[in-house]
């Protein structure tokens, strides 16, 4: 048990501290700017969706969960939430250009391009209801919020708070198992990289912001009310899906059969998790899979993305899985079709 749970507590620490530094970050800037640069992407749906499509192509989750934070932020409408998912193809992105680079851009276009199609579908079929999410985040419209005050730094660490000695302890952690390699991955690649580099944000920010920014923003709201109800449904899910993988037998799927090899790869990518999906990448790489169907698996797959969005609702988690779905169907299925 302890092969299971040690390293999915690990990998759902690491998508949490991640979740959270975009949290923070989008709260610290909307507060700085007063929400300025929030009400001309709320007001865009076309700008939502684009911004969207390019997170999502970018290799690697991280793009997912920042249109996530948008969302649960009431920043991004729900169209921007399809398209994301549907152009991410999560940590299998770095498997793919490794594997078959060119192939692996001209996949990442058709990503793109289908993502933004999809995109303004669903924003033609949902322009006449509520375009931002009703769930999430609230902005705190504080009349003197501010983030950084620099006459009130030194005063607020005499008296330092216990929200602010929690967050502080919490983060210093976070960094020194970063730095032994207890968590995150051993070699300094760009990743570990980002991740000190956003612990470090974090301690500038829990130290230097003023008190009602500290408690009202970041522990009452953020970390009370979401990060800990995300981190709790990230390690379930990676738990559930070890054991479900496990046992899971993918290796009698007949070859001849492709019809069939699609709906597995589209059933699959419901999955939501990096891993399961590579086997569709190594068998394309081998030639022993259509194009198609790995890019039917890519449209519905999305990392990691997903899990944040399960924890703050489950009805667009599946409103979302099942549009992928029929995007991934659809498209796999003219592309076998025809030939691809």
């Amino acid at each position: 048990m302890v092969d299971i749970f040690v390293p999915t507590f690990k990998q759902s620490l690491m998508i949490t501290a991640f979740v959270l530094f975009m949290m923070v970050v989008i709260d610290y800037i909307n507060v700085q700017s007063r929400n300025l640069w929030a009400e001309k992407l709320q007001q865009s749906p076309i700008l939502q969706i684009i911004l969207a499509a390019f997170l999502g192509i970018t290799p690697g989750c991280l793009g997912a969960f920042t249109v996530v934070s948008l969302y649960t932020h009431r920043m991004m409408g729900f169209a921007g939430l399809v398209t994301v998912m549907i152009a991410t193809s999560g940590d299998e992105a770095f498997v793919m250009f490794a594997l078959f680079p060119g192939k692996a851009m001209l996949l990442h276009l058709i990503l793109l391009l289908v993502a933004v199609a999809a995109g303004f579908l669903v924003h033609l079929f949902t322009k006449k209801k509520q375009a931002v999410a009703a769930h999430g985040f609230v902005f705190h419209e504080h009349e003197n919020c501010t983030c950084f005050v620099k006459s009130e730094i030194i005063p607020q660490l005499k008296k330092i708070s216990f929200e602010r000695i929690m967050l502080v302890l919490v983060t210093v952690t976070f960094i020194f198992l970063l730095l032994i390699g207890a968590i995150g991955s051993s070699d300094w690649g760009w990743k570990k990289i980002l991740f000190f580099v956003s612990s470090l944000f974090l301690l500038f920010v829990f130290l230097t912001v003023p008190e009602h920014f500290l408690k009202e923003h970041l522990y009452k709201h953020i970390i009370k009310k979401h990060l800990l109800r995300i981190f709790g449904w990230t390690w379930g899910a990676f738990i559930i899906l070890h054991l479900v993988q496990s046992n899971l037998e993918l290796s009698n799927l007949l070859q001849n059969n492709s019809y069939w090899v699609l709906l597995v790869a589209v059933l699959v990518g419901l999955i939501p998790e990096s891993g399961p999906h590579l086997l569709f990448a190594t068998l394309f790489s081998q030639n022993l899979l259509p194009f198609s169907i790995l890019i039917a698996n890519s449209i519905v797959q999305d990392g990691h993305g997903m899990l944040p969005l399960l924890a703050e609702s489950g009805k667009d988690f599946l409103k979302v899985k099942i549009i992928n779905l029929a995007v991934g169907i659809v498209i796999g299925f003219i592309l076998l079709k025809i030939g691809i």
